[in-house]
């Protein structure tokens, strides 16, 4: 399974990034190139634990156990996927800002390792492993790649 703390994962997603530019149309959804790169910057940055999320409700904790091994697994997240609204970016980022500062963040995960991992629960799946943290990281990176077509 690919994640974001194998090095050859990372720089494939680090490739994909320098070659998104600002003109990039999507192929589904509704957010831009610039809102794409901040809401996977805001996601990463739980992941290494600089922003908390807080958790759900326990009906939701109940689904996301159900579901997180379907979420985990090898397919990639399908298209039109919802988004937990405390990720959806308003107005435009810079792109270069968030370009720069997704590169920057994947290296900073994928070297630090499980060290840079938070020890938050997420709020969704409950508790994950460091590399669960990487598996979605890589397939949430992915998905938005994929969006925007590389």
């Amino acid at each position: 399974m690919k994640n974001l703390f194998r090095s050859e994962d990372a720089a494939g997603i680090i490739s994909r990034l320098e070659g998104l530019t600002a003109d990039a149309q999507r192929k589904w959804g509704k957010m831009n190139v610039n809102q794409m790169l901040a809401h996977c910057n805001a996601s990463l940055a739980t992941a290494m634990g600089l922003d908390f999320s807080p958790r759900v409700g326990f009906i939701l904790r109940i689904i996301g156990k159900l579901v997180k091994p379907a979420y985990f697994g090898e397919k990639p997240f399908p298209r039109n996927s919802s988004t937990d609204k405390r990720y959806i970016i308003s107005g435009s980022p810079d792109f270069d800002v968030e370009k720069a500062r997704a590169i920057q963040r994947i290296r900073e995960f994928s070297e630090g390792g499980a060290g840079k991992c938070t020890t938050y629960p997420q709020a969704f799946f409950g508790r994950l492993m460091p590399e669960e943290w990487a598996i979605m990281q890589w397939k949430h990176f992915d998905h938005h790649l994929r969006q925007f077509g590389v």
